[in-house]
């Protein structure tokens, strides 16, 4: 079984950045795509940021050129570096994995962008 641990989540005001870390524990022989996704209020769970097994990354559109994605095989984390933050990117953020051929989710971690 595989468990995955967000942190890092905050209130922020706009302009503004915060870091999200997300852990892999447990048995992982194979590791295909980590990631985070959002979900604002009365709006779709929707693809933040990305990365795969071969260093491919994949950024929504509404947050390329302000978030990156980096990642930690030693330690099994990816890094979600969250710069120049608006009002707009106030969401839960779930971190994703596909690990051992199998989709898990974090518990999410509330992001709010606010003055």
């Amino acid at each position: 079984q595989v468990q995955l641990v967000e942190s890092g989540g905050g209130l922020v005001q706009p302009g503004g950045s915060l870091r999200l870390s997300c852990a892999a524990s447990g048995t992982i022989i194979r590791f295909t795509v980590m990631g985070f996704h959002r979900q604002a209020p009365g709006q779709q769970r929707e693809l933040v940021a990305s990365t795969t097994s071969a260093d491919r990354t994949t950024y929504g559109d509404s947050v390329k050129d302000r978030f990156t994605i980096t990642r930690d095989n030693a330690k099994n984390t990816v890094y979600l570096q969250m710069n120049s933050l608006k009002p707009e990117d106030t969401a839960v953020y779930y971190c994703y994995a596909r690990i051992n051929s199998r989709d898990y989710w974090g518990q999410g971690t509330q992001v709010t962008v606010s003055s």
